[in-house]
């Protein structure tokens, strides 16, 4: 199984970025995926997860608002469009995937499957 995220890069404070996570080998069509963050000196941070069975979000509610969760079932594909970002968010943004529904979705702990990480630069 591998979680591939891309869609990161340098953009400027206020632009938007949509990040990606390509699920392959195997679905998680009964589980849940989430993204996660982590900035430099900082622990990780939960940012949002989402039900892959019907595609109920869920999102940290520190950060509810800019952040918005989806998936594409055809592409087997997790999506976290960000918009309005600021510096604070740099960060590596990171995706999970469990063959379970979470409860506790917001643990990275309880995640299964890791994917490599996308890096986000947001300047001032």
């Amino acid at each position: 199984v591998q979680l591939q995220a891309s869609g990161g890069g340098l953009v400027q404070a206020g632009g938007s970025l949509r990040l990606s996570c390509a699920a392959s080998g195997r679905t998680f069509s009964g589980g849940t995926m989430g993204w996660f963050r982590q900035a430099p000196g900082k622990e990780r941070e939960f940012i949002a997860a989402i039900k892959w069975s019907n595609g109920w979000p869920y999102y940290s509610n520190n950060l509810k608002g800019r952040f918005t969760i989806s998936r594409d079932n055809t592409e087997n594909t997790m999506l976290l469009q960000v918009n309005s970002l600021k510096p604070e968010d740099t960060a590596v943004y990171y995706c999970a995937a469990s063959v379970r529904t979470l409860g506790n979705y917001y643990n990275g702990r309880v995640y299964d499957y890791w994917g490599q990480g996308t890096q986000v630069t947001v300047s001032s």
